[in-house]
């Protein structure tokens, strides 16, 4: 018990030590001054995905097509504003792509990255509806390790980011992926039109592969900052690192199950995974394809029976 003890003022003395290194201009901005909202909600996100699923099982599930649109496009917006204000103001501030030590100062294009890195932070917040809604339409089979590990870890962690690193080489990783997101959910957004638009969407698999291409990056970039010693907290290198491995590894475990070792799944067409917005509209529970199959077959039964009798 003296040992927890002693652990436990240990991290208290080392999180007030830390604070005295922590970026002064965003410690005043929603969320920032304490770690308590992101971890509450945070466990709130956890707390639905144990609890949702008890809650909607012996329900039908929910029709949000218009809410699924009007969300991934407007996820669209977001990203796409965060991605403008990033390339902008590190190119005013003459940021490097190679080596960019954080500045600290109220330099208004400074400001301006630490902004657009907050909103990227929340946007990571934003996207626990990505789980919302596949728990309340009884997508239980999206809610896989991958989906939830990396929605909790990127908003969680990013808290730690932006307290101490809002800027400099942080805006590298953002911009990317903020980038890669609006390609993410214009494509959920189209999906979610419906199926004259779904037909169209044949680019799906792509997504992962270009995800996958990001991570594969990432490290290539921290391996270089590290490499030629770039005065940037190296504890963040380290971990940015190891973080990226983790995603190559899922994502590739989630690209071979997906599309070179497909599992049949009949809650969506073709038997391939639905993802936010791309199934196509069920009846009582059923897929379209689904209902006809079974009225196709009730058919064939009653033609067999009229025949034998």
């Amino acid at each position: 018990m003296e040992m927890v003890t002693h652990f436990i003022n240990d991290t208290i003395e080392f999180y007030k030590w830390g604070l005295t290194i922590a970026d002064k201009r965003v410690e005043k901005w929603p969320l920032m001054q304490s770690p308590l909202p992101t971890l509450t909600i945070s466990t709130l996100y956890l707390l639905f995905i144990w609890l949702g699923p008890k809650w909607v099982q012996n329900r039908e599930p929910f029709q949000l097509r218009s809410i699924l649109i009007v969300y991934n496009f407007g996820m669209v917006i977001l990203n796409f504003f965060i991605c403008k204000e990033l390339f902008l103001a590190a190119r005013a501030a003459g940021y490097s792509y190679i080596c960019q030590p954080v500045n600290y100062s109220d330099d208004p294009n400074e400001v301006r990255i630490a902004a657009a890195l907050w909103w990227y932070y929340v946007s990571k917040g934003v996207e626990y509806l990505d789980t919302v809604f596949f728990i309340l339409r009884k997508k239980f089979n999206q809610v896989s390790f991958l989906h939830v590990y990396h929605h909790c870890t990127m908003f969680t962690l990013w808290w730690i980011g932006i307290k101490w690193v809002a800027g400099g080489q942080s805006f590298f990783g953002a911009h990317m992926n903020a980038f890669i997101h609006v390609i993410m959910y214009l494509y959920y957004g189209l999906a979610a039109c419906g199926p004259k638009i779904q037909k169209y969407l044949w680019w799906k698999k792509y997504l992962t592969i270009i995800q996958m291409i990001q991570f594969h990056v990432t490290i290539g970039h921290t391996a270089l900052s590290l490499y030629i010693d770039c005065p940037f907290p190296k504890w963040m290198h380290w971990a940015l690192i190891a973080y990226a491995v983790t995603f190559i590894v899922l994502f590739a475990n989630f690209y071979y199950q997906t599309y070179r070792h497909p599992k049949k799944d009949f809650s969506s067409k073709g038997g391939k995974a639905a993802v936010n917005g791309a199934a196509p509209a069920a009846v009582n529970g059923l897929s379209k394809q689904e209902s006809k199959a079974l009225v196709e077959n009730g058919r064939k039964k009653k033609k067999g029976k009229a025949k034998r009798e």
